[in-house]
C-alpha cells in the first residue's frame, strides 16, 4: 500500500492511494514555492487579504464535499466535520480582516531624536508539517497568517489525508494565489529532512507527536532554522463547586468527547473536589457510557472509529496496561476494531504509566482531590502543558489557579471556546509557540528595526 493513502477506518476499507513525491518531484516543490515567494512577499497586503478571504469563501461553498472527505479518511463524525470546515474558513477569513494590524510598522518610543517602528517582513518558504485529527482548521491556523504576512508554504500532510489535502491545494489555487504560493507536497519523512534543510526553507512548524516534533526540531536546529512545534497534551479539567452539577459534567463530557476524544487540548484528566466526586463520577460515567459509538455520517452518532485500527489498538493498550497497574474501568474500556468506546478510568495514582500518559481517545481519567493545592498539583503533575479548564464559583480561586497552572491556555467555566482571535499553543512538552491570533503572525517574521534620524 502506498503511504498516502485513504483508509475508511469505520471499515478497513482502502479508498484510494496516492503517489509520493520523487526527488524530482520535491526539488520542482521546492523551486516552484521559493519562485512564489518572489512575487507573493511584494503583493500588496490588501490583496493578499482579497485572495485569503476567497479561500474563506471556497471553504463555505464546498462545505458538505469537504467534511465527507474528512469522515472517510479519519473517522470523524459528519457533525463535527462541518464544523471544523466552518472554522478553517473563519480562521482563514480573521487574516484577511486584520492584514493591516499584522503587517503595519509599529512604531517605537525612543531615547533621542527621530524615529524608530518594528517593520515585520516574511521570512520566505515554510514547511507545515500537519497531522491528521484536524485536517483543515490545522493547516488553515498555519497556512492563513503565514500567507497574510507574505510567506509561501510547503504543506505536508499525515498521510492518511491525502485526499483532504488534495482539496485544500485545490481551493487556494482556485482562489487566485499564485503558483507556489501554496504547495501540497506528499513527501517521505527523509524526504521533509531534505526539505527542512534547504538554503531555500527560512521555518518549519509541526503539529503532531512529541516523538515527530523533536525529530523535526533536531534537523532544524543543525540547520539554524525557526521551528515552531504545537504537541500533545493531557489537559486537566477541575472542578472545585459549582451552582449547576448537571451543566458542568456535560461541559466535561464535551471537552472530552470531542473529535473522538482525539483533540490535542481536549480535557482529559478530571480532578473534582472531595464533596462533588461521588456525584460527578456517577453522572459522568453515564454520560460516557451512553455515547453512543457508530457510523459518523449517522446524525445520532457521538464517537465514530479512531483515525485507524492502529490508533485504537495503541489506546487499548494503554488502558489495559493501565488497569494491569491497578486502576479501575468505571465504563468502557473494550475494543471492537477500531471503534472505542467511552471509557472512564478511576485510582490512577503517581506510579502508574497513565498519571503521566496522554489518552489519544474518549478515555478520561477522574481523581478526587480534598483541596485546591491537591488540584494544582495534580493538574502540573505531568510533562504537558497545553491546556486546562477550571470550574469554580470563586472568580478570586478562578485567578489564582489560572496563575499557578502550568499551562498555555487556561479557560474558566467554558469549553470548547476556541477562536481565531484567540492564541493557541502550550508549554513545557507540548510545544514552543502559537497560532492563531495576533500572535501566531509573528512567528515567522523579520521584526526589522528601521531607525532614522
Amino acid at each position: 500500500m502506498s503511504d498516502y493513502a485513504v483508509v475508511n477506518p469505520a471499515t478497513g476499507e482502502t479508498l484510494a492511494e496516492y503517489d509520493t513525491l520523487t526527488d524530482a518531484g520535491v526539488e520542482h516543490a521546492l523551486a516552484s514555492a521559493d519562485a512564489g515567494y518572489r512575487s507573493w512577499s511584494r503583493t500588496a497586503p490588501a490583496e493578499r487579504a482579497e485572495a485569503l478571504r476567497r479561500v474563506a469563501e471556497l471553504h463555505r461553498e464546498r462545505r458538505d464535499d469537504l467534511a465527507a472527505i474528512i469522515v472517510r479518511e479519519m473517522g470523524k463524525p459528519l457533525e463535527a466535520a462541518l464544523g471544523e470546515v466552518d472554522f478553517a474558513a473563519d480562521i482563514t477569513e480573521y487574516y484577511a480582516d486584520v492584514i493591516d494590524k499584522i503587517t503595519g510598522d509599529t512604531p517605537l518610543d525612543i531615547l533621542g531624536e527621530g524615529s524608530a517602528v518594528i517593520r515585520r517582513s516574511p521570512l520566505g518558504v515554510l514547511l507545515g508539517i500537519m497531522p491528521w485529527n484536524f485536517p483543515y482548521y490545522q493547516v488553515a491556523r498555519f497556512a492563513a497568517p503565514n500567507l497574510a504576512v507574505g510567506n509561501t508554504i510547503l504543506l505536508k500532510h499525515a498521510p492518511q489525508c491525502p485526499e483532504s489535502a488534495e482539496a485544500l491545494q485545490a481551493i487556494y489555487r482556485d482562489a487566485g494565489l499564485p503558483d507556489g504560493a501554496y504547495v501540497n507536497i506528499r513527501a517521505t519523512n527523509d524526504q521533509a529532512a531534505t526539505i527542512i534543510a534547504d538554503s531555500r526553507v527560512q521555518g518549519v512548524s509541526v503539529t503532531g507527536s512529541e516523538r515527530a516534533g523533536a525529530a523535526v526540531a533536531e534537523i532544524a536546529g543543525r540547520n539554524l532554522k525557526k521551528v515552531a512545534l504545537e504537541l500533545g497534551g493531557s489537559d486537566p479539567f477541575i472542578l472545585l463547586s459549582t451552582d449547576d452539577l448537571d451543566a458542568a459534567v456535560q461541559a466535561a463530557v464535551d471537552a472530552r468527547l470531542d473529535n473522538n476524544g482525539q483533540s490535542c487540548n481536549a480535557a482529559k484528566r478530571f480532578i473534582v473536589i472531595d464533596d462533588l466526586y461521588d456525584a460527578f463520577l456517577s453522572k459522568f460515567t453515564a454520560a460516557l457510557g451512553e455515547a453512543k459509538v457508530g457510523d459518523p455520517f449517522a446524525d445520532d452518532t457521538v464517537l465514530g472509529p479512531l483515525s485507524s485500527l492502529a490508533a485504537a489498538e495503541r489506546l487499548d493498550e494503554q488502558v489495559q496496561r493501565a488497569v494491569s497497574q491497578g486502576a479501575t474501568v468505571e465504563v468502557g474500556g473494550s475494543r471492537d476494531g477500531a471503534f472505542y468506546p467511552g471509557t472512564v478510568l478511576t485510582g490512577i495514582t503517581p506510579d502508574m504509566d497513565a498519571y503521566g500518559e496522554e489518552f489519544f481517545g474518549p478515555v478520561g481519567t477522574v481523581y478526587r482531590v480534598a483541596d485546591e493545592e491537591e488540584a494544582i498539583e495534580i493538574a502540573n503533575g505531568t510533562g504537558y502543558g497545553l491546556g486546562s479548564y477550571v470550574f469554580t464559583t470563586d472568580a478570586e480561586q478562578a485567578q489564582r489557579i489560572a496563575d499557578r497552572i502550568e499551562a498555555g491556555m487556561v479557560y474558566v467555566n467554558v469549553v470548547l471556546a476556541d477562536s481565531p482571535e484567540l492564541p493557541f499553543g502550550g508549554v513545557k512538552r507540548s510545544g514552543t509557540s502559537r497560532e492563531m491570533g495576533l500572535l501566531a503572525a509573528d512567528e515567522f517574521v523579520n521584526k526589522k528595526l528601521i531607525r532614522t534620524v
